[in-house]
């Protein structure tokens, strides 16, 4: 009896002379970018380039969290067309991604608190998504085990309840597009570090591995950590830094959490996979770097802070703890579109805490974009264009704490 399928989900490949589009960075963004350019376009001569092993970013490095209830009128309807793709993914991938809508639940623990998620679910009620305010009662309802008492230190006064949202499995996502990318013979280099990109009359012409040079017909830069290095060797400058994000795990308990928990005047998430562990997680560190170490102070301050919702979680013990690094932009809206310095060089980067949610309508709207040379309209606010024009989009509002 056979228990185990023995084929591989994506090959490996020797590298080609020339490909009509090259990808750096085969993380969930590069991966949808490539699978829609095989199925919408059929753009299939595709490679796309990791310098680790497919997740080993920040596609494996995050808390798995979707939702769509964001502030903006820009930010709003893309992470909402974004949830809507992830509804259909495991039918349209023929691949289970695990994806549970439990909901989103936002604690405000002030009147400023109160009036910025108020703010944020007539936005939402406004543009179609299904986000609204609750008040301590119904939030007791939701969530019996939240500590709602009035002599809290940080008394819950609101919350914005968003039933559409969720968790994931992150890897199960990288697997499913990587497995229909390889099926459409798209291929995937791991372990194919970029080196360098070389611009010709404003166009990028070949693109320098460890494992050789490859001219490309076009390049998208799909990195997390290090969109700014990667544009760097395009000529193309960025406004980007890049801090790192930790989160933790705690041993498994019993079922007792059906909602994501976020307090953003905690700075501070969780949640409960199906194996009973806890997810937690905080803010961005305070300082630039590209260490993925976790640290002591935050982990106290995870803790801390996860103990002033739920004081009974205090003898529960951490199992491990990790960091991710993020590329943030000034208004903590992402880039997407293409370099006015090179122009087949394509940016599909500068996600800061949002990337992981947005994958699906990120790839589909930039695979387009490559294919037609015309930028759908959901992308058009977040193109690079918009620092020299001052038009910003200012989502940070919508972060609540860096989830």
């Amino acid at each position: 009896m056979q228990l185990f399928n023995k084929d591989r989900m994506w090959r490996h490949h020797e590298l080609r002379p020339s490909y009509d589009v090259v990808i750096v960075g085969a993380g969930v963004h590069g991966l949808a970018a490539a699978y829609y350019l095989g199925k919408e376009h059929g753009i299939r001569k595709v490679a796309l380039l990791d310098k680790s092993y497919l997740g080993a970013g920040a596609s494996g490095r995050n808390t798995a969290i979707l939702r769509s209830n964001y502030r903006t009128p820009e930010g709003i309807p893309f992470y909402n067309a974004s949830l809507r793709l992830y509804e259909q993914m495991s039918r349209e991938l023929q691949w289970n991604v695990l994806f549970s809508q439990c909901g989103h639940l936002t604690l405000a623990h002030n009147d400023s608190s109160v009036t910025g998620l108020r703010v944020r679910a007539e936005n939402n009620q406004l543009l179609g998504v299904n986000s609204r305010m609750i008040d301590p009662e119904e939030i007791g309802k939701l969530v019996p085990s939240l500590n709602l008492s009035r002599e809290a230190r940080y008394p819950i006064l609101a919350g914005l309840h968003h039933p559409p949202g969720g968790i994931i499995r992150h890897d199960a996502v990288v697997w499913g597009y990587a497995r229909a990318c390889d099926r459409m013979d798209i291929e995937i280099h791991p372990y194919t570090e970029v080196t360098g990109i070389s611009v010709q009359n404003h166009k990028a012409v070949h693109v320098t591995t460890n494992r050789g040079q490859i001219a490309a017909g076009a390049v998208l830069n799909a990195t997390a950590g290090w969109a700014s290095t990667i544009s760097r060797m395009a000529g193309v400058p960025l406004p980007i830094v890049t801090h790192p994000l930790q989160a933790c795990v705690t041993e498994p308990l019993k079922p007792f959490l059906n909602v994501v928990i976020v307090s953003a005047s905690l700075h501070v998430y969780l949640s409960q996979t199906d194996k009973g562990e806890l997810v937690i997680g905080a803010e961005i560190d305070p300082y630039q770097s590209y260490s993925m170490k976790g640290t002591l102070p935050t982990l106290e301050q995870m803790a801390t802070y996860t103990l002033e919702l739920f004081p009974q979680l205090h003898g529960v013990r951490i199992l491990r703890q990790w960091a991710g690094i993020c590329d943030m932009t000034p208004d903590f809206a992402p880039i997407m579109g293409t370099s006015q310095e090179v122009t087949n060089f394509y940016m599909d980067i500068g996600w800061g805490t949002y990337g992981f949610k947005a994958a699906p309508i990120s790839g589909k709207c930039m695979a387009e974009l490559i294919a037609t040379g015309q930028t759908p309209d959901l992308i058009g606010p977040f193109s690079p264009a918009r620092f020299a024009k001052g038009q910003l989009v200012g989502e940070k509002a919508a972060a609540a704490v860096s989830h």
